[in-house]
């Protein structure tokens, strides 16, 4: 065992003493050290259930043979932060989560771990230390929030940032707000929808690293604490196997996770963290592998921000396995490992098959035809972007297309105000810049500015770029990730007021016609928004967007360029 090397042998003394100090006898100490590392806040609902979580699987831990040693990292939670210089934290946050666990647990030489995590960043960042440290290890996802109820109606937290925008129109007075805010979010759980938090931890399933259908239990659901047992005693099953999480890092599980991301109009946040977890993993994965599996994958579920349904819905209708049997059954996905020592296929066959349901669709009778993002290039994305396909035709351009006039704003807040002020109409552009991994610093999501667009009924009527990012509640005609980003000389920093932008999904091109040349001998690089502490830390080593943000650029997998990316007027091959 790895933590033989701290306390066997009489020169281990001390160390067995300090174990000792914490209620172990000798029985405990000979037993293999199985990390619970988790991300309990009682900031926010999202990571609230998790300390009763891990004492569950402390229960399965000791019932399989093991010591469980707890360990606590950080959650900064998007829902709260959002549209305050706190966001800046938040994608930050994947990273000093990543290392705290490499941190506490190499510190003391676990045999194995279980990752418990919560929202948006806790949960790449599980993935990330999995890769990272490569120990036998399951992770297991604190379940969704129920949505709650307004007027008899379902709502979640992404109407609450839609009403504000509503609000700011005069379209709802404040004691409708109020009664908005109060009725969305019931107790302990991430937000409801297919946002990135359960994007995310739908990726987790597909890749393998956690059990098939465990997952998908909503926080408040009595199975989650049995959930939570079972990870414990399979942590072990994984130690006495020697089954690593580098069985189940590859490209067809990459592949298999963008699919199953495309298929359920998922977070565009996904793309950034899948592309950080592969490089983790050592794996060949790049910007571009994406666009196939959005080209070629029907948008199957009918789930929020886009569609009608919650994550607890989906749970009901049999959860992500539903979405896996459906597109295994369509040839989209190639079997591979999974955690529990089965195969992904054989995990989705043994799950029950719900027919009576409306959330899933077969591949044969989609929603939408193709899944709900693009990568593009151009002009002012060389390096490339994602385009979030809003999911109908919007009023006077297609629903894959959009030409407008640039409305420049070099924060979000500045966008923010424009909009609430009324200053934004229908044609615009709205380009927000400076808000990038290095120059926000942070890579500040922006659904403050896209719910309030939607809110005001422009929803259909602008689009917006940037080089920050979304939450996986923002809906709309959005491009986000745009690299190279402002601060680091990216041609979006060149943008003017008036600029015409062509957007469009099917030639994959972000354009525009302004001599962005011409203008670069006068750029000058913003000065740094922060000069000390972590945020200056991750400026000065993070990497571009379109490698996944990542503090180990050094890291990057180098991969030829791909054939067919688009070599059009205007685009960068």
């Amino acid at each position: 065992m790895r933590s033989d090397a701290i306390k066997t042998g009489a020169d281990r003394a001390p160390a067995r003493a300090m174990l000792r100090a914490t209620g172990m006898d000798d029985d405990a100490i000979r037993k293999p050290l199985v990390a619970v590392v988790h991300t309990w806040s009682d900031v926010s609902p999202c990571n609230l259930n998790l300390r009763d979580l891990a004492a569950e699987v402390a229960k399965g831990i000791r019932a399989a043979g093991g010591t469980p040693v707890e360990f606590n990292t950080i959650a900064v939670t998007d829902g709260i932060a959002m549209g305050t210089a706190g966001m800046r934290y938040s994608l930050v946050s994947r990273e000093v989560i990543t290392d705290s666990i490499e941190a506490a647990v190499e510190g003391h030489l676990c045999d194995a771990m279980v990752v418990l995590c919560g929202c948006d960043k806790t949960i790449p960042a599980a993935a990330m230390a999995m890769a990272r440290l490569d120990i036998p290890a399951v992770a297991l996802y604190g379940g969704t929030i129920a949505h709650g109820l307004h007027k008899n109606r379902p709502i979640t937290i992404q109407q609450v940032f839609e009403a504000v925008g509503a609000h700011g129109a005069g379209k709802i007075d404040d004691a409708e707000l109020r009664s908005v805010e109060c009725d969305a979010c019931g107790g302990a759980g991430a937000c409801g929808g297919q946002f990135t938090a359960n994007t995310m931890a739908m990726v987790l399933t597909t890749l393998g690293l956690s059990p098939m259908g465990l997952n998908d239990i909503p926080a408040t659901h009595p199975d989650k604490l049995k959930a939570a047992q079972r990870c414990g005693e399979l942590v072990m099953e994984c130690l006495r196997e020697d089954r690593r999480p580098s069985s189940m890092f590859n490209r067809t599980a990459l592949s298999n996770a963008a699919r199953m991301v495309a298929a359920t109009a998922g977070s565009t946040n996904a793309v950034l963290h899948l592309l950080a977890i592969a490089r983790e993993a050592g794996v060949p994965w790049t910007l571009e592998d994406f666009q196939p599996a959005s080209e070629n994958t029907p948008v199957i579920s009918d789930l929020l921000p886009g569609g009608q349904y919650t994550a607890v819905e989906l749970f009901d209708a049999g959860g992500i396995a539903r979405v896996a049997q459906e597109l295994i059954a369509a040839g989209m996905l190639e079997d591979a490992p999974t955690v529990t020592g089965r195969t992904l296929f054989a995990e989705a066959a043994e799950a029950p098959r719900f027919e009576d349901q409306q959330v899933v669709f077969p591949v044969s009778a989609p929603i939408k035809p193709r899944g709900g993002y693009s990568i593009l290039y151009g002009n002012v994305a060389p390096e490339g972007c994602i385009l979030k396909i809003p999911g109908k035709n919007s009023a006077g351009h297609g629903a894959t297309h959009f030409e407008g006039t640039a409305r420049v704003f070099e924060s979000e807040e500045a966008a923010f105000t424009a909009v609430q002020e009324g200053r934004i109409g229908k044609g615009d552009v709205v380009v927000i810049r400076n808000e990038g991994p290095a120059g926000g610093p942070g890579m500040r999501e922006m659904l403050g500015v896209t719910a309030a667009l939607i809110g005001r009924g422009l929803g259909d009527d602008v689009a917006l770029i940037t080089d920050g990012r979304f939450s996986g509640a923002t809906h709309g005609f959005m491009v986000g990730h745009v690299a190279p980003e402002a601060a680091r000389g990216g041609p979006i920093a060149l943008l003017r007021d008036g600029d015409h932008l062509r957007i469009d999904a099917n030639t994959r091109e972000l354009v525009t016609d302004a001599d962005l040349d011409g203008r670069r001998a006068s750029w000058q690089p913003p000065e740094p928004k922060v000069t000390r502490g972590v945020l200056a830390k991750y400026a000065r080593l993070v990497g571009s967007a379109s490698d996944g943000a990542n503090t180990h650029p050094d890291t990057a997998v180098q991969t030829p360029a791909h054939t067919n990316k688009p070599t059009k007027a205007g685009v960068t091959a």
